[in-house]
């Protein structure tokens, strides 16, 4: 795989922004939906689509992308404090989830724990399996915020938990080790939806103690669509059962018995590209170059910048840093997003709460920040 070039003092937030092609002249703050990748970024995934089927015919193609396979693992599981094992390589979060939905065996009657404040890749799996007569209870929140002891109540009798890491609604970080040890103590799985986390904060899988944490690089690390991941604790993972099953999945592929792979590599199908997860990689190099600490201290600061110039009855995110994303009440969220748009500030509307929400990175600037405090200011 293709690596990026470093001199000794790693790399700064203002030299990471110079790298990505995509931040030219607008304002852009939704990288909790989509980070612009860094060009060195896309020339690693074309490289390896190039390399895998120019030599394809005189190399093994499977050899190839197997070995590749292993070596992203490797990466990925380095980079959130995880074994290589317990990490399979998806397309997305919510491909994730749903293998892991999917992988249950179900009974009627079996209760499903989410949040309110999940993304639809945290709801639609669990409302398709209400068909199967499985209850899903629904936690109520409010301002982004977790209620321990209704958490705990709603958890007691709970086959599976779903909850987020970093709320998508709020930009709030929900105690996920705390979270953990109730449903845990309750025997209920743990799946956690983690793609706000990895490029914006440090996480350690390990720590959390979940069963399972569902991810995906286009966002904060700035890697390519389609480079997803899905951690499952290797003692969790033998009671799961995948419904979508191939040669990748099981020990034996031409065996007469189905004998599933160990931990994650269970989760994985057939012949996929790796080209995504090679971006990926390329991106999470970048991400340690210029650290996890100065990333998050950077991001901190230009929050703060944004909610200094938005008033506290605007203001839906907590006003003390917990994230980049900022959530913020405006009359009309669709015709503000559209007209920031024509101002060139890009931002995005929420379904609930009913605002609009920037996302803000270490590559952001203080001038966009002011551009976008300066646009909102019609709102109030």
């Amino acid at each position: 795989m293709r690596t990026i070039k470093l001199d000794d003092d790693g790399m700064t937030p203002r030299e990471l922004r110079a790298d990505i092609p995509a931040l030219g002249d607008a304002a852009y703050f939704n990288f909790g939906a989509h980070g612009p990748s860094p060009e060195y970024v896309v020339e690693a995934a074309a490289s390896f689509v190039e390399d895998h089927e120019y030599g394809s015919a005189t190399t093994d193609p499977y050899d190839s992308a197997f070995g590749t396979y292993e070596e992203v693992r490797e990466r990925i599981a380095s980079f959130v404090g995880a074994e290589p094992e317990e990490i399979a390589l998806t397309e997305s979060t919510t491909d994730g989830i749903t293998r892991v939905a999917g992988a249950v065996d179900w009974e009627p009657g079996d209760v499903v724990v989410r949040t309110d404040l999940e993304h639809p890749a945290g709801v639609l799996p669990w409302k398709r399996l209400e068909r199967e007569g499985v209850e899903v209870r629904v936690l109520e929140t409010e301002d982004g915020r977790v209620d321990r002891d209704a958490y705990a109540e709603a958890v007691a009798d709970a086959r599976l938990v779903c909850f987020s890491a970093i709320t998508w609604t709020h930009g709030t970080r929900l105690p996920v080790a705390d979270l953990v040890e109730i449903a845990d103590d309750a025997g209920a799985f743990t799946l956690v939806d983690a793609v706000q986390s990895p490029g914006q904060v440090a996480m350690d899988v390990s720590e959390w103690g979940a069963d399972a944490v569902a991810a995906a690089g286009h966002k904060w690390t700035l890697g390519p669509w389609g480079a997803g991941f899905l951690y499952v604790d290797r003692d969790a993972a033998t009671d799961l059962a995948p419904r979508a099953v191939g040669y990748r999945s099981v020990e034996d592929p031409t065996g007469d018995e189905i004998e599933f792979k160990p931990a994650a590599g269970r989760f994985e199908v057939g012949t996929t590209t790796a080209a995504a997860h090679v971006g990926l990689v390329e991106a999470l190099d970048a991400v340690d170059a210029v650290g996890l600490d100065a990333i998050e201290s950077r991001i901190e600061s230009l929050t703060d910048r944004l909610k200094a110039g938005v008033p506290d009855d605007r203001l839906l995110s907590p006003r003390a840093y917990e994230s980049g994303l900022v959530t913020i009440d405006v009359d009309d969220p669709e015709a503000t997003v559209e007209r920031l748009a024509d101002e060139g500030v890009v931002v995005r509307s929420l379904p609930g709460p009913d605002g609009v929400r920037a996302s803000i990175h270490a590559v952001s600037t203080e001038s966009e920040v002011d551009r976008l405090v300066d646009a909102l200011n019609r709102e109030w």
